[in-house]
């Protein structure tokens, strides 16, 4: 990764919001079911409520992660930053001085699915989707200190 990861700010949501609501929009199998100034909103809350972590290259966000007590809530890169050690430097960031960590993320998700695999995520949960607002089976995946794949 040749960019920084760092704490975000407020200022941050509406660039999280725009990398939020590209994948959205990006992704044919999921619904989208908000608005851009909706995910702004959202965002900006995430800002508020969670640990939230940017990765940023030349001075723009590329990627973020939200964590919420052992929950990753949120991790999304822009298109242009994936592949590219981002993802990788932001799930260290929140797993220093952590035993476990945990996540939802969907079936259908194949990429997101292999990025966790190989970072030391464990599935441990299938659902039927029943649960969320997209109405998508998802995974919880799980991980513990010690369980890590080498990468």
């Amino acid at each position: 990764m040749s960019g920084v990861v760092r704490k975000a700010e407020q200022g941050d949501a509406k660039a999280m919001a725009a990398i939020l609501q590209g994948w959205f929009e990006d992704t044919p199998w999921i619904p989208v079911l908000h608005t851009l100034a909706d995910t702004e909103a959202f965002c900006k809350h995430l800002t508020k409520t969670a640990e939230c972590w940017v990765a940023e290259e030349a001075g723009c966000v590329s990627g973020f992660l939200a964590r919420d007590n052992d929950w990753v809530t949120a991790l999304y890169l822009a298109p242009e930053a994936r592949g590219r050690g981002m993802g990788a430097a932001l799930l260290a960031e929140v797993k220093a001085g952590r035993d476990a960590l945990q996540l939802w993320c969907f079936q259908s998700n194949e990429g997101a699915r292999r990025f966790y695999e190989r970072h030391g995520f464990v599935a441990e949960e299938f659902t039927d989707g029943a649960g969320n607002d997209e109405k998508l089976p998802d995974i919880r995946f799980v991980w513990r200190r010690g369980q890590e794949i080498s990468q």
